[in-house]
């Protein structure tokens, strides 16, 4: 058995693509199916004698960037970019993978699926791309729930909404640091955070510590003016078919004061939205 894996992964995804597939003229009798090496090592703007090195196995330590390079060559998803850099012991980077704005349908459904508790979807910057009824209702004291970290730092209503704001403000800054780590060229990220530094000096000093902490689990403790505290823990969940997206749970101890007020919370949202028709 080779132990050329790498060598192997790269023939492999050659093959199982066309000219065409990359914008390519094809031109001669092609004796094999799928690219040439000749025309990967063009796309990935290497050296062709290198390239077959790679693939024969006579060349085992590709840098980062020759690997981030077949990688867009050999229109590589996210999966399989991440599968060559670890092939190669190499760290991958970022470079394929980008963030969209776009919920699937599929995600929609299921969000709306958990009509019991709160579910929505973020991305890097924190900006709420989508939320079921209940999220709508839960963050309804903000004038507009569109980003966790605005709303956070620059709406009036949350000081009073996240009791712990302190510590919410923290984890907050600390998820926009890895952000920018992850993904430093956001215009996205950028805006948001010009903005923030601009409007708030407890950003700004939150920032600057340089905090790293991905968004995972933890409790939220909330003060809803219609039904008072309300005290849920989270989970998150990365959307594998969205890089760069995350499926955030809210989900309340069973048969507790938070239970019923997420309950009553949600009868009063559907009544009112009924009587607005």
């Amino acid at each position: 058995m080779t132990d050329n894996h790498l060598g192997e992964f790269l023939r492999a995804r050659r093959a199982a693509l066309c000219p065409q597939d990359v914008g390519m003229a094809s031109y001669g009798v092609r004796r094999v199916a799928g690219l040439r090496r000749e025309e990967v090592a063009v796309l990935a703007g290497v050296n062709a004698d290198y390239y077959t090195r790679l693939e024969q196995g006579r060349e085992r330590r590709p840098s980062a960037q020759v690997l981030d390079a077949l990688g867009r060559a050999l229109r590589l998803d996210p999966d399989a970019y991440a599968h060559l850099h670890q092939l190669a012991g190499t760290t991958p980077s970022n470079h394929l993978v980008h963030t969209t704005d776009r919920v699937s349908p599929a995600l929609r459904q299921l969000i709306d699926g958990y009509p019991g508790t709160p579910a929505f979807v973020i991305d890097r910057t924190l900006d709420v791309l989508a939320a079921n009824t209940l999220a709508e209702a839960l963050h309804s004291p903000f004038e507009k729930a569109d980003n966790l970290a605005r709303m956070a730092f620059l709406d009036p209503a949350g000081r009073q909404f996240y009791t712990r704001w302190n510590h919410t403000a923290e984890a907050i800054v600390s998820h926009l640091r890895q952000a920018a780590g992850l993904d430093p060229d956001n215009p996205r990220l950028r805006e948001l955070v010009h903005t923030l530094t601009e409007s708030s000096a407890d950003f700004t000093r939150l920032w600057n510590t340089h905090a790293v902490r991905g968004k995972s689990q933890d409790a939220k403790h909330l003060l809803h003016p219609d039904v008072g505290p309300v005290t849920l823990t989270y989970q998150t969940f990365e959307v594998r078919a969205a890089p760069g997206q995350q499926l955030v749970i809210y989900q309340a101890e069973p048969d507790s004061p938070s239970a019923r007020a997420l309950r009553l919370l949600d009868t009063m949202h559907v009544t009112s939205h009924q009587n607005a028709v």
